[in-house]
């Protein structure tokens, strides 16, 4: 199988599937809840099903495809197998046509476009292609936010709880709109650019995965229960699973700046991997 296959069927799986640990997430939230915040999930459940038995796109907004190459031969074959890919899940429409220009306004109708889709490219020593796919709904890329600390208006200090306070007023002016329950990645540190990075590569982690940095691990549990208890919940109208995880990370920083940021995946969590070792190839 050519590489650009390869890559059209992560696509077809991330569109139409979420990860198992996702939809255990959402399974132990409905658990939880009761009333309207009970069946939007179990409606969301039902939704991942049918767009799974059907090989159908979960949601209408396929969002942007971001990828994450670690590799170890030719980006530029690598680059133009994705470009292939992206171009046959948009016409077979496992993606939406997403590629606008913000100055014409013309869509691409073919996804490809000026750094369109998004590809990080890190080359290691290892004998094996790994590529990982997130695509990122325009709701949940929204609300992202970045911060400077201190912060005067938060009263936030340059530390954890300063940190925490960021996190917190993220996700309480963000109120749903990025169709929670949310998943959120806070990236700690390092510049603008690389905080934001940061924040969105910690979108891959698994839901339930512990963070082997303990000063970090518990950061996310408490933050995770915190958020929890604003009572925004499901879609933003209510209830207790107002986010699925929390995931930080952090990064050495110059002493002038401390940047806190924060990045948002909406439920339809879609990511995905695929590995290709000599004539093997598998996609998680």
């Amino acid at each position: 199988m050519k590489l650009a296959d390869s890559v059209f069927e992560l696509y077809k799986n991330v569109s139409c599937s979420l990860p198992d640990d996702v939809v255990e997430g959402l399974r132990k939230a409905e658990n939880k809840e009761k009333g309207l915040a009970k069946n939007i999930i179990n409606g969301i459940l039902a939704n991942i099903q049918l767009a799974k038995e059907s090989s159908l796109p979960i949601c209408q907004d396929t969002g942007v495809p971001v990828f994450y190459v670690n590799y170890n031969g030719s980006q530029k074959e690598i680059k133009e197998a994705i470009i292939s890919a992206t171009r046959k899940a948009t016409e077979k429409n496992f993606l939406r046509p997403n590629a606008v220009d913000p100055i014409t306004g013309e869509n691409t109708g073919n996804n490809i476009g000026e750094n369109f889709p998004v590809v990080y490219f890190h080359h290691w020593d290892n004998d094996f292609l790994r590529i990982e796919l997130m695509l990122k709904g325009g709701g949940s890329e929204n609300i992202g936010m970045l911060y400077s600390l201190p912060d005067s208006n938060l009263n936030a200090g340059r530390d954890v709880n300063g940190i925490k306070k960021c996190v917190i007023d993220a996700m309480f002016k963000a109120q749903g709109k990025g169709c929670s329950p949310n998943i959120v990645g806070v990236g700690i540190g390092g510049s603008k650019t690389a905080a934001m990075a940061l924040a969105k590569r910690q979108l891959l982690r698994k839901v339930d995965d512990v963070n082997d940095d303990k000063d970090l691990a518990g950061i996310e549990e408490e933050l995770f229960e915190k958020l929890n208890k604003l009572g925004i919940g499901p879609m933003g109208l209510g209830g207790g699973a107002t986010v699925l995880g929390v995931k930080a990370a952090k990064q050495h920083r110059h002493p002038a700046s401390f940047f806190v940021a924060v990045s948002f995946m909406c439920w339809a969590c879609r990511r995905g991997s695929l590995i290709v070792k000599g004539n093997k190839i598998k996609i998680e």
